[in-house]
């Protein structure tokens, strides 16, 4: 299998509108109190806005000329302050492989590719945030060596 991955474009978004919709679906069944459902959860203006950002980085898994997989990315500075030093942090804010093309290794390919490019970056770390309820995701997250930092909790008052 010749997978292939470059920076996103915005000819991607047609493509990449259908695993938007996936990872928001997912959303919006673990937890319906947080997320709407929404058949377009990324406007192509937000899509273009985060292509033309010097400080985000779409990156898109190929096979051949279809879009199979992405990853959405950000790098973000964290001031030093009196409690906490100097940080830049990588943080990934989805990654999706489309349904028929999972089990295939793409999903690791992906975040092996955001390593490699956070690293040319300098960043400190390179960080995300998941549903505890999303075990295999974070089964998966673990296979690639990714490790808990925090957990944030709740308490919700209705």
């Amino acid at each position: 299998m010749n997978v292939s991955i470059r920076k996103a474009e915005q000819v991607d978004y047609k493509s990449l509108l259908p695993l938007f919709r996936q990872v928001h679906e997912l959303h919006v069944s673990v937890r319906p109190d947080l997320y709407k459902e929404n058949a377009t959860p990324v406007v192509q203006g937000l899509f273009e806005s985060q292509l033309s950002d010097d400080h985000q980085h779409i990156f898109v898994a190929t096979l051949g000329d279809e879009v199979v997989g992405v990853i959405v990315t950000k790098e973000e500075e964290i001031s030093e302050n009196s409690f906490v030093k100097a940080r830049k942090v990588f943080v990934i804010n989805n990654l999706c492989v489309a349904e028929k093309h999972r089990k295939k290794g793409i999903a690791k390919r992906l975040p092996q590719y955001t390593f490699d490019f956070g690293k040319g970056l300098g960043v400190d770390s390179i960080e995300l945030g998941v549903s505890e309820k999303n075990t295999s995701a974070i089964e998966f997250y673990e296979s690639i060596g990714m490790t808990t930092k925090s957990r944030k909790m709740e308490f919700i008052v209705k």
